[in-house]
């Protein structure tokens, strides 16, 4: 690799970053399960959600069109700030419920708007500094150093969140004797941690030197003509748009049942405290860590279409036993399906996006499967947010709603298949 030194500081910037953005989002939907406010957060989860829908596209002719290193450094000192201010604000006063909680919910907004800019910046910059021969190398990369973070985000999380008792710790059903008590962090405590770690990105992406491998041109149309030019080229590659679209259904589930269903399926359901729901993150991550190292080997002689409707398969059977089975180890095991079959699906769907989009259009490409994966999270959000599934432990029934959804997924790319292949095959001769 030719700008081997600029990945490095890349992904040295994306753990830092990565794991107290993490332990903020595990403290955040867990905060509002403990004191009984989540249909507060669902409702402005889904505003929230409804906003991206057009972040997520302007986001998107950003990256195409400006410096993508200039573009972290500028993100990331906004969200310092803000988050910062936030923490500053909540921990310096004694403030009423509604207004902590809405503080909270501001951060959570912060931390998904940045998301709809950071990932998609992250794998448009690695491409272009990135060789094509590499592009499935480093997409494993990102998942493994994606993940190790998220562990040690989990792990954190698992301490900060509910601290220690009589100086034992627990974490992923292990129970840890420790000299010394943990004490339990406040939310805002957390999120002055998160915020600090901002400086030290932007000082990091300061240091990041690269020659573009890429050499197609920047567009610098208006917003409107840089908007339709993704579109413009779905609509003329529709196997493309299928295939990117289908694939991506997982990754939209379990965005919505790590935020919604896990924090209420822990209490409701499983009824454990903060330190199961932040080692379920762990147990997923060793899982994507697994795909990270292994899937493209495992799956070398396999069509990615059919890998993908594999491991999709395999998330199914695991929302269906996650809505029967109440014993904490099924839990643990579930979750590292999961996370398993969704980073080796995001693998193998990155890897065949960057074979099949030219890199002038791919931030604007992933916009339009983002704004339509928003979309569906929407959805997904408001049939959750029913009545129903807030009675009892009923929440657990939130799994058969992903069921449908990959069953549904899985249909599509088989209808799809041939042709799917067809277009690789062509790409590869070529």
């Amino acid at each position: 690799m030719k700008n081997r030194k600029a990945i490095y500081l890349l992904f040295l910037a994306n753990i830092i970053s990565g794991m107290a953005q993490g332990i903020s989002m595990l403290a955040i939907p867990w905060y509002f399960a403990e004191v009984s406010r989540t249909d507060f957060f669902w409702n402005f989860y889904l505003i929230i959600t409804f906003i991206t829908l057009f972040w997520g596209i302007y986001a998107g002719t950003l990256i195409d069109r400006y410096s993508r290193k200039k573009l972290f450094i500028i993100i990331n000192c906004v969200c310092g700030l803000l988050i910062g201010s936030i923490a500053f604000i909540g921990s310096g006063s004694n403030l009423e419920i509604n207004s902590s909680d809405i503080l909270v919910v501001l951060v959570f907004a912060i931390t998904i708007f940045n998301y709809n800019v950071h990932y998609p910046n992250l794998y448009a910059f690695g491409q272009e500094i990135t060789e094509p021969k590499y592009y499935g190398k480093l997409n494993s990369y990102i998942e493994v150093q994606g993940q190790v973070t998220s562990v040690l985000a989990g792990a954190f999380a698992a301490i900060l969140l509910t601290g220690t008792e009589n100086q034992i710790l627990q974490i992923g059903g292990i129970t840890f004797n420790l000299p010394f008590e943990i004490q339990k962090w406040s939310i805002y405590d957390i999120f002055l941690l998160d915020a600090t770690t901002y400086l030290f990105v932007i000082l990091i992406f300061s240091f990041i030197k690269y020659t573009p491998i890429s050499k197609e041109k920047k567009h610098t149309d208006g917003i409107i003509n840089r908007l339709k030019g993704g579109f413009l080229f779905l609509k003329r590659e529709p196997i493309i748009f299928v295939f990117g679209l289908a694939s991506y259904m997982l990754f939209a589930f379990t965005i919505v049942e790590i935020h919604v269903l896990l924090p209420d399926y822990v209490k409701n359901f499983l009824i454990a405290e903060g330190n199961v729901f932040a080692s379920a993150e762990i147990y997923y991550s060793f899982g994507a860590i697994f795909s990270g190292l292994l899937i493209l080997r495992l799956f070398k002689k396999v069509r990615t279409v059919f890998a993908v409707i594999i491991l999709m398969s395999i998330a199914s059977l695991s929302y269906y036993y996650l809505v029967f089975v109440d014993f904490l180890w099924y839990f643990f095991l579930a979750n590292f399906l999961i996370g398993i079959t969704n980073a080796g699906v995001r693998i193998l769907r990155t890897t065949y996006i960057f074979n099949h989009v030219p890199n002038n259009l791919i931030g604007r490409a992933n916009s339009v499967f983002g704004t339509l994966n928003i979309v569906v999270r929407m959805l997904l959000i408001g049939i959750l947010s029913f009545s129903f599934f807030q009675i009892s432990d009923n929440i657990r029934y939130g799994f058969f709603v992903g069921l449908c959804l990959m069953l549904l997924s899985i249909g599509v790319l088989f209808l799809w298949s041939k042709k799917i292949v067809s277009s690789e095959e062509k790409t590869q001769f070529n």
